[in-house]
């Protein structure tokens, strides 16, 4: 197998030698890696098998960088409480009371809405709801996101259910394998009720932090032309960029579902997620709603910003400056066969293998510059352009309805595969898709329509040796 990059894990330890310099990237050693790994981000790259994957410092992460990450760190984890000060600002509505409790070691906290049947009843739910008229309008009690948690003396602003309706299938070789359409309610609203005829409702579970800088550092003129030649009538494809404009910029997103931001959202997260002002969102998520006028009355104090954009600088530092997992037992038979059905399903069309950083890294959202992630070659498995998956499957299918940027609701960016075999050993659940519907890696691939539809089909006809390979080969990412 050939691997572009190589390195050993010594070597990368090494480098926390050279990591002194804050102005220059550096040189990937052309060295072996362990046996059984390939690399995949750079310098980067971890080979943790563990929980904690996903959830320890790059190699390069030293001197004042390792204090901020470690700072970052704590605040991503720490539990926010209701008022001002310290470790305070949750609410008055809230998804989640920390990063952490939705990214739990930076991965995707098992969703209550298969634990609970919807809203979590502990403070938080793994997962954001998004909600919006039917002609696309925001409801003026709601926004964009439904807080289904509070804090005391405050009504959350309603909560979530969720139902499965099941269907076996076959493959061709008789193979039975299993789906779940999930619908959705929303009941017991704060405010007036909203009728479900009026009403678009889209669940979101998290998303891994794996690869977070590598990401940001992307080269966006290698992703622009991505899109001018991912055109592949021949399968359906035809991959497009979605363009958004943030903080007075335009750009190519590459962050979310949908590809939908230009930076991680720190800010956002903070405010919409948890309801934890700071200097870029200011005013209370609620503000204008009953609940900051109970908070006041309950002595709560909404008059100064709840975290700093220092502090805020450190999480995004942490994030980008996480490892990224490195494929593992990529000599195993079965692995390597894997492969070789991945590409013959044509999956790697729009989990594209290879991409590259910009030379000069990435920077922070208060302006730290990170050389570390530049120049280097890496392996997310995606292409971060929009597809359209929407065709229906046992009536439903991956159209949300919810349009975001250029993004429409059957278009989804596609997803990054770099650690997702180790997600069951991060949180101890294989729930995958933008609302955790698909259970396993099989029920995944079956929910591609659209432009995934070719790669299903090719999939569906394979041999049931080849398909639990070619499963083996995305255990391996």
């Amino acid at each position: 197998m050939k691997h572009l990059d190589r390195i050993t894990f010594a070597s990368l330890l090494g480098l926390l030698l050279l990591c002194g310099c804050e102005d220059e990237g550096m040189d990937v050693l052309d060295v072996e890696i362990p046996a059984g790994y390939a690399l995949s981000a750079g310098t980067s790259t971890n080979f943790l098998r563990s929980s904690k994957a996903y959830d320890m410092e790059a190699p390069w992460v030293a001197g004042r960088y390792a204090s901020r990450f470690t700072n970052g760190d704590g605040l991503y984890d720490d539990v926010r409480t209701s008022g001002n000060g310290l470790g305070g600002g949750l609410g008055p509505v809230y998804a989640g009371y920390s990063c952490g409790s939705c990214h739990r070691n930076a991965g995707r906290t098992q969703p209550t809405l298969w634990s609970e049947g919807g809203s979590g009843s502990s403070g938080f739910s793994s997962m954001l709801v998004y909600v919006s008229r039917k002609n696309g309008a925001f409801f003026q009690d709601y926004g964009r996101v439904l807080h289904d948690q509070a804090i005391y003396g405050v009504e959350p602003e309603g909560k979530v259910s969720v139902t499965y309706r099941t269907q076996k299938f076959r493959f061709p070789d008789g193979e039975e394998y299993e789906l779940c359409a999930p619908s959705y309610s929303i009941s017991e609203w704060y405010a007036d009720s909203i009728r479900p005829e009026d009403l678009f409702c889209t669940v979101r579970i998290p998303l891994r932090h794996v690869g977070m800088g590598q990401m940001m550092a992307l080269d966006t003129r290698e992703i622009e032309a991505l899109a001018a030649k991912s055109n592949y009538p021949e399968y359906g494809i035809s991959g497009r960029c979605n363009y958004i404009t943030e903080k007075g910029v335009t750009g190519v997103g590459l962050s979310g579902n949908k590809a939908q931001h230009l930076d991680l959202t720190v800010e956002l997260g903070f405010s919409s997620d948890m309801g934890v002002t700071n200097s870029r969102y200011p005013e209370e998520i609620c503000e204008g709603q009953a609940q900051v006028n109970q908070g006041s009355m309950m002595g709560l104090a909404y008059d100064q910003l709840d975290i700093s954009a220092e502090d805020m600088e450190d999480v995004d530092l942490y994030m980008q400056a996480l490892g990224v997992p490195a494929r593992r037992d990529v000599d195993d038979p079965q692995v390597v066969r894997g492969e070789q059905m991945f590409y013959e399903a044509k999956c790697h069309l729009c989990h594209v293998t290879t991409l590259h950083t910009k030379t000069r890294g990435t920077t922070l959202l208060n302006g730290t510059h990170l050389p570390w992630l530049g120049g280097q070659t890496i392996h997310p498995y995606s292409d971060f352009l929009l597809h359209d998956m929407g065709s229906e499957i046992m009536g439903v299918g991956l159209n949300d309805n919810y349009v975001s940027g250029l993004a429409r609701g059957n278009e989804w960016r596609t997803t990054p595969l770099w650690g997702i075999g180790l997600q069951e050993v991060v949180n101890g659940h294989t729930y995958f898709l933008h609302d955790g519907r698909a259970r396993n890696f099989v029920e995944a691939i079956m929910w591609h329509g659209g432009e995934g539809e070719a790669s299903k089909n090719l999939f569906k006809n394979m041999p049931k040796a080849d398909r639990d390979a070619l499963v083996r080969f995305l255990q391996s990412l």
